[in-house]
């Protein structure tokens, strides 16, 4: 007889994803769900493809990110690669929205607008003109033999849900080019190889992530969930249950008078994406996107009950609602120090970026001066300085734009490649212009070390005029 002991195989960490087979559902959130998904799948498909005169030189493109030169065009605004604190601020703006909702409503952003629930909702919606709602789904999904029907039915579907993950990857990157122009060049099979490989990525991307890995995305995959709880508290309106009117549930064997309103019918599990049930409380999952409030007001009034059993609620409430009281209105829960403080510093960063966007000028320089040598002694005495500087024009054509010095009165300019003071920068460029400084012979900045002195660059079209100070180097006697 052995004397060792049988130990147990331990027990695996990972579980199968079992597919989630959302029910139909009407009522208020999911129509403000539609809408939402049609104005934002609207906005992304259609932008590329709005006109905006920008001249002869760039694509008439309404919003266009042109990544050759590095610029970014939306309508009117156009940011150039030293105007990257727009783009940051943007982002920060983002951020802030994002803490400012959380902290409001909970996970609105993942409920109504966040990417990956706008496509499942729209890969969703197209299952169930295929395959039925959710008994019928969840038959096929059951089905172990894969007949004629079921090959055609899945097979239809994910057809589909090519045809939108292609559609997802086209309409990207016609924000990189001119959209027309490039969609002709797609179907012709003359565009850029990297345009084919961006397409293929979010067409398989968009197919997987809305297919076949839906929650999983969210549950897994995505930081939020696990640190929106920072951005929350007792006074966040979110998805609740409201257990003290609901409990003890419907069942059999129990008075009608120690009943709660709760049938326990499981039409707000059926109904939700992410497969969980509100009625076991705050869980990482939920997503707030009111579905199962729709699916159990409609049972409620059904039966004859009060709407509200599921709800968007505080916790700060429930004391005074389990006394029979009305909760507190909304906008005490929205209108609170954290809430505002947000509200302040994104309204803040935004004021700085539109008077930061208007107050720019649409001509720029730099200067930069060549110190190898520092300075060179002409045949006459006169001594010279060599400047690099780099003109930039913003606007949509061609401008001719006067080099200037102002400081010590002796000192002069010359423009390499022209006698004149004047050189033309082409539209939307930047232009690298060689300038000489020159100081007459026995002129103080001649026979000084150092001589401060402005460069002076106009626009001679409308008078527009930007300066940079600078050093002049001379002998030092």
């Amino acid at each position: 007889m052995s004397d060792s002991v049988t130990t147990p195989p331990e027990p695996s960490l990972y579980a199968a994803r079992e597919p989630i087979f959302p029910k139909r559902v009407k009522g208020s959130f999911r129509n403000l769900k539609w809408y939402l998904m049609a104005l934002m799948l609207g906005v992304y498909y259609v932008t590329p493809f709005l006109r905006w005169d920008r001249g002869p030189s760039l694509p008439d493109q309404a919003v266009l990110i042109d990544l050759a030169n590095r610029r970014f065009f939306f309508f009117m605004i156009e940011i150039w690669p030293h105007e990257f604190y727009f783009v940051a601020g943007l982002l920060i703006m983002a951020g802030l929205g994002l803490f400012l909702f959380t902290s409001a409503a909970g996970r609105v952003w993942c409920g109504y607008a966040c990417p990956q629930t706008v496509w499942t909702d729209l890969f969703i919606l197209v299952e169930r003109w295929i395959e039925g709602d959710r008994n019928a789904r969840l038959r096929l999904h059951r089905q172990k033999k894969l007949d004629f029907r079921k090959a055609r039915l899945r097979l239809t579907k994910w057809i589909a849900w090519l045809l939108i993950g292609l559609a997802t990857g086209g309409a990207w990157v016609f924000y990189f080019a001119d959209a027309p122009t490039l969609a002709v060049d797609l179907v012709t099979g003359q565009a850029h190889p990297v345009a084919y490989t961006t397409m293929a990525i979010l067409t398989f991307t968009t197919f997987f992530f809305g297919g076949f890995a839906r929650e999983q995305i969210c549950i897994y995959a995505c930081p939020w969930p696990r640190i929106q709880a920072a951005m929350m508290d007792e006074d966040t309106l979110t998805i609740g249950y409201r257990e003290w009117r609901g409990e003890p549930r419907k069942a059999r064997g129990v008075g009608e008078d120690t009943q709660g309103d709760c049938i326990n019918c499981m039409a707000c599990v059926n109904v939700c994406p992410m497969g969980i049930d509100i009625r076991d409380g705050q869980q990482m999952e939920c997503i707030t996107c009111g579905l199962c409030i729709d699916a159990c007001d409609e049972i409620m009034e059904k039966v004859g009950k009060p709407r509200g059993l599921i709800d968007y609620l505080a916790l700060t409430d429930e004391p005074q609602e389990r006394e029979g009281k009305p909760p507190r209105p909304v906008w005490q829960h929205i209108l609170r120090p954290r809430t505002i403080l947000y509200t302040t510093l994104w309204s803040a960063v935004g004021v700085a970026l539109v008077v930061a966007l208007f107050l720019r000028s649409d001509i720029e320089m730099t200067v930069a001066p060549v110190r190898n040598p520092t300075f060179v002694t002409l045949s006459d005495g006169s001594i010279r300085n060599t400047y690099e500087v780099r003109l930039r024009n913003k606007h949509g054509e061609d401008r001719p734009f006067r080099v200037t010095v102002k400081g010590d009165l002796t000192l002069r300019v010359e423009l390499e490649g022209t006698p004149y003071e004047t050189v033309t920068v082409p539209a939307d460029a930047m232009l690298n212009q060689r300038v000489y400084v020159i100081a007459p012979k026995g002129s103080d900045p001649a026979n000084s070390h150092r001589t401060e002195f402005r460069f002076w660059v106009e626009d001679i079209s409308n008078g527009d005029r930007v300066h940079k100070d600078t050093i002049f180097n001379g002998k030092g006697n």
